[in-house]
């Protein structure tokens, strides 16, 4: 089977939640999709089975985004499905729940190097290969950020939210910095979505807990915030770069 004209998009994270949604829809989108996990290999093998079913290209790779030997690898095997035209920033973690005064160093650093260093890496191999200047096509990439970045998570995860908001500076400049060469960057800041974050954390009461702070008056799906990064990553967008999209039901 010969590669997508569309290319080949990387989706971090791309096991459950909003990144196998991402990696869905953009296989839908024509795309050719590389599905990264960490532990979850059987729902990474679910969500290639799906594209496949549906005529589409997708291959599995195990990666923890923190580790550069494991983005080398990652973007290696993306190579051989063939031309990187997208990556989506999806991988992260909340480091669990705990306030300001009970937070631990090791929950600090984890989040801290999964959110933003291995964004960062994700970015930099990416770019490497869309620049122009190095005989790329360009490219888009996508960081998963969260609205917490706004709100701060006081009394959860404080120490989440800031490596969100990190992102948010990190996609500016990286969009800055990147678009003489042919690559847009930008960032979609989820609000409160339905998925296993919450049991994952100990609160799976949570979404309907915080429901009523909602203006729409309903917690948000991963499709939702899906079609927003294939949106992003479309011609429809060509001119957009540097910005941040909020999917949060006006939160």
């Amino acid at each position: 089977m010969t590669g997508s004209a569309h290319g080949v998009a990387i989706v971090t994270g791309g096991s459950r939640g909003i990144g196998a949604a991402t990696a869905v829809c953009l296989a839908q989108a024509g795309f050719d999709v590389c599905v990264d996990y960490v532990r979850h290999e059987h729902a990474a093998r679910g969500v290639v089975e799906r594209i496949h079913a549906a005529g589409g290209r997708a291959v599995r790779c195990r990666a923890d985004v923190s580790s550069e030997p494991d983005v080398h690898a990652l973007f290696e095997s993306a190579d051989r499905l063939g031309r990187l035209a997208v990556l989506v920033n999806s991988a992260g973690v909340t480091g669990g729940t705990a306030s300001v005064l009970d937070v631990r160093a090791d929950q600090l650093q984890r989040t801290c190097d999964v959110n933003l260093v291995g964004t960062a890496l994700c970015l930099r191999e990416a770019a490497r290969r869309m620049a122009t200047s190095r005989g790329g096509g360009g490219g888009a990439i996508v960081n998963i950020s969260s609205t917490a970045a706004r709100t701060s998570g006081c009394g959860e995860w404080v120490h989440y939210a800031a490596t969100k908001a990190s992102i948010d500076v990190l996609t500016v400049g990286a969009a800055r910095e990147l678009a003489p060469e042919g690559i847009r960057v930008n960032a979609v800041a989820p609000g409160l979505i339905q998925t296993d974050l919450h049991a994952d954390n100990g609160m799976p009461e949570r979404p309907e807990r915080l429901r009523s702070t909602i203006p729409m008056g309903r917690v948000g799906t991963p499709g939702e915030v899906a079609s927003t990064v294939a949106w992003l990553v479309s011609d429809d967008t060509s001119y957009v770069s540097g910005t941040v999209v909020e999917v949060c039901g006006a939160r």
